[in-house]
């Protein structure tokens, strides 16, 4: 079995009446962020290189019409029709690292109709969940305000895979570290972590504890100091470290209560016994906002490690996203839902200056004041360059970053630019509405009189 099972059985079921039905012309569907969550001024685009994985490796094998097949409790000759399908489509999307808006598309796909169907569920989780998280991180590395950032999420993320891409994801906006050694591994980032407090417990005393520990590694350690008193675990780790010549390079680490003071006692301590290279490192529920009021109390803390609120977006756990059909065989088409109206067409994004964007119909011709975020990045099923590298990811966001206004930085009480449709776009939109109008109005016909 295969990945192409994991989808929504409704896309099955729509896709099997496609093919039925003979509907197997090109049809594109647009995801986009209808609205940012509270307390949001931007997103990072993020998750389009799993996504491309799958599509450029879908394929519906026998295994898979089994199951599809018991999920409907039909024999399996009735999914027959599917057996074999793969995604020859074309898919343009804003590479990762990018910023958008609300209502700007991250990705549109063009692809007959049942495949275009069938790829909805898989791409809308991966496209959802990895934003959802790098636009947190993002906003981690703004409130540190240059000071470093590390991942410690793995241990409370959604499942391994979930954990995995939160360190990259982390790496793609600007941390300078994880805890997740196969990420670490995987991705080439740098490999982070201390002990724990059962460590600490595992020893009569933390003297003990703290040196067995310098025994074991030589070259910088890193203390955690937090287990019993906190300013007599900073002052035990001093005097080890002094006495073992491992300052330059090496740390304590607060987990718990007031970061802040703990944080300025720990640095007295330091500092009064010859020490002020050793670093303070901070950790235990942090995210954006802990961090924010920390970095402007003036804490002396040199590194935040930020875990389970990041690694799960606590605050934003989810986006309002939506996988829509903009246009069919030609035809363009829009939903017209309370709450949830749609534009129609295939689309392009024009970022002007100060973040004033325009959404226009992707047949527009350029507007000569802005550049278009959506790039071609599979043709015919196939990608149409290779994978994007870390570094890229990373340099796209911090120039995003730069340009993004002010107001829009914020970490608490941001305020998100708002991006416009093309008067094309606009015209488009009032034309497909009044036409769908006009079909829902007429009255029923009504059956001859005997």
């Amino acid at each position: 079995m295969s990945e192409a099972t994991t989808t929504d059985l409704y896309e099955v079921t729509m896709a099997m009446s496609y093919l039925r039905e003979g509907m197997t012309g090109p049809a594109t569907f647009s995801l986009f962020v209808r609205d940012l969550p509270p307390e949001r001024g931007f997103l990072v685009a993020a998750g389009l290189e799993s996504a491309l994985d799958y599509l450029s490796g879908l394929r519906v094998g026998p295994e898979d019409v089994d199951a599809f097949a018991s999920a409907l409790h039909r024999p399996p000759r009735d999914l027959q029709p599917l057996l074999g399908l793969e995604f020859t489509g074309d898919v343009r999307a804003v590479p990762e690292g990018r910023i958008v808006l609300a209502g700007e598309p991250l990705l549109e796909v063009t692809a007959p109709l049942p495949q275009a169907q069938l790829v909805e569920t898989y791409v809308l989780n991966q496209l959802s969940h990895q934003t959802a998280i790098a636009s947190k991180a993002a906003r981690c590395v703004l409130a540190a305000a240059g000071h470093p950032v590390v991942d410690f999420s793995l241990r409370r993320a959604h499942g391994p895979q979930a954990g995995f891409q939160a360190a990259r994801l982390g790496a793609m906006a600007g941390f300078a570290g994880t805890s997740n050694v196969a990420a670490a591994t995987a991705l080439g980032i740098p490999a982070v972590g201390t002990m724990a407090h059962s460590y600490v417990e595992a020893f009569a005393t933390e003297e003990e504890a703290f040196r067995a520990f310098a025994r074991c590694h030589p070259g910088p350690v890193t203390l955690l100091v937090d287990t019993y008193d906190t300013e007599e675990g900073v002052r035990v780790a001093a005097r080890v470290l002094r006495d073992l010549d491992r300052g330059p390079g090496s740390a304590v680490r607060l987990d718990s209560g007031d970061l802040g003071a703990l944080a300025a006692r720990a640095r007295s301590v330091l500092d009064s016994v010859g020490l002020p290279e050793v670093r303070v490192i901070a950790s235990g529920g942090l995210d954006e906002y802990a961090v924010d009021d920390l970095v402007r109390s003036g804490a002396p803390i040199d590194t935040y490690a930020v875990g389970t609120r990041v690694g799960v977006s606590a605050d934003a756990p989810y986006l309002d996203s939506a996988y829509k059909m903009v246009e069919n065989d030609g035809r363009p088409v829009m939903k017209l839902s309370s709450a949830k109206v749609t534009a129609p067409g295939p689309k392009q994004v024009f970022r002007r200056t100060a973040y004033a964007d325009v959404i226009r119909l992707a047949d527009e011709q350029s507007p000569g004041d802005g550049s278009p975020l959506l790039e071609t990045v599979m043709r015919g099923g196939q990608r149409t360059g290779g994978r994007t590298t870390l570094d890229a990811c990373r340099e796209r966001l911090a120039a995003d970053l730069a340009g993004l206004p002010p107001a829009a930085r914020r970490i608490r009480n941001p305020v998100a630019p708002r991006a416009t449709a093309s008067e094309h776009l606009s015209a488009l939109a009032r034309r497909v509405r009044r036409h769908i109008d006009e079909q829902t109005s007429a009255p029923y016909a009504r059956p001859a009189s005997p």
